[in-house]
């Protein structure tokens, strides 16, 4: 979380975006916290263990479920992406390559939508 770059049109990518959607594998106190403190808001759902543990300390669990129905576009997308045998098992030993080959099949992807 503390490497999480928003690229931008011109000058230095921001270091803070407005808002990040996650599953409930990321739902922990530090990812939480680490948020809060540079002031992103958070779209986690909350586990049912961590929800009943919030219940009990007097902090209802806040979820956005609207915001978080994005994140199905994202998952679909990298699922799609994944596809690709190249892609998925990183064959590509540089970066560049790599990049060009999401390239190349976001194209195809694109074209055939």
């Amino acid at each position: 979380m503390a490497r999480l770059r928003v690229p931008r049109r011109r000058g230095r990518p921001r270091t803070r975006p407005d808002v990040v959607l996650a599953d409930e594998a990321c739902s922990s106190r530090a990812i939480r916290a680490h948020l809060r403190e540079r002031g992103v808001r958070a779209v986690i759902p909350t586990p049912v263990d961590q929800r009943n543990h919030r219940l009990r300390r007097g902090r209802p669990p806040a979820f956005d479920r609207e915001a978080h129905k994005q994140r199905n576009t994202v998952e679909r997308c990298i699922n799609r992406l994944r596809q690709w045998r190249g892609i998925a098992t990183r064959y590509e030993k540089t970066a560049a390559v790599y990049l060009a080959g999401l390239h190349v099949a976001g194209v195809f992807l694109w074209s055939v939508r």
